[in-house]
């Protein structure tokens, strides 16, 4: 239980800081000995409680984008920067879900190495340093510019990278600024994680192992969602103001840390 707690504000906390949170879980899941069988599920299972804050917390919006869709069926008037979210997150969805059908296997395997977390997470820093160094922000959102960043976001497949540190890159990239990007990245998001969440729930309910891992499962998806809810709402307000520089510094000192001890 109090590994699953752990485990839980490990995932809230780095689900949406562009830090990692499946290179986090593999590194606290080697320091604690905890292993369920099933961690890949159990991981997505948390990531699924992080899908859920962020639903919560973007209600509003999510529910606006659901109206108007209903509205485009029906050939009803709908704005136009609407219009635009919408095809921008269905064809920015595309890309990491064709990757992690295509994937599945070696991220249960292959891809939860620590040394290749810790590659991975020096690769991202350089993304993102670049992203800050080379960013305009003097672009809106377009469809164009949202598939491409669902390109950015298939980056996140590999443990290590941090799916907002890839989707927030590309959106500096393709001239957002940092509160668009995060907004952006944080609503493109959540078709992946609640999607995969709630099929590795199903799988586990499907082979009769839910029941062992039920409770603390349950107790380190809570702690996950409403620590979530703190962080996006952090990251948010500090993006405002700051660049991503910190976060770079923060993932090399750890992939340092990794390469050496471990």
């Amino acid at each position: 239980m109090i590994n699953s707690i752990i485990l839980g504000i490990i995932q809230g906390v780095t689900e949406f800081l562009p830090i990692s949170s499946s290179g986090h879980l593999i590194l606290f899941r080697d320091i604690l000995g905890f292993t369920t069988g099933y961690d890949l599920s159990f991981d997505a299972v948390l990531q699924l409680a992080t899908g859920f804050a962020l639903v919560v917390y973007f209600w509003k919006d999510i529910w606006n984008l659901i109206t108007s869709f209903f509205k485009m069926t029906l050939k009803k008037p709908t704005e136009i920067k609407e219009r635009t979210l919408i095809f921008a997150i269905i064809l920015g969805t595309i890309p990491a879900l064709v990757g992690g059908l295509l994937l599945e296997k070696q991220m249960d395997t292959i891809f939860r190495n620590l040394h290749l977390v810790a590659y991975i997470l020096i690769a991202g820093s350089v993304v993102i340093y670049l992203a800050e160094k080379f960013s305009k922000q003097n672009s809106n959102l377009s469809v164009g510019r949202g598939f491409v960043i669902g390109l950015f976001q298939t980056l996140a497949l590999l443990p290590g990278f941090s799916r907002s540190g890839a989707t927030i890159s590309g959106g500096l990239f393709m001239g957002l600024n940092r509160e668009q990007a995060a907004r952006f990245s944080f609503l493109l998001s959540i078709p992946i994680i609640v999607g995969s969440g709630l099929l590795k729930l199903f799988e586990l309910i499907h082979k009769h192992e839910l029941g062992g891992l039920g409770l603390p499962l349950f107790v380190g998806s809570l702690v996950a969602f409403l620590t979530g809810l703190l962080v996006v709402h952090f990251l948010l307000k500090y993006l405002k103001n700051h660049k991503l520089d910190v976060f770079v510094y923060y993932r090399i000192i750890l992939a340092v840390l990794i390469l050496v001890f471990i």
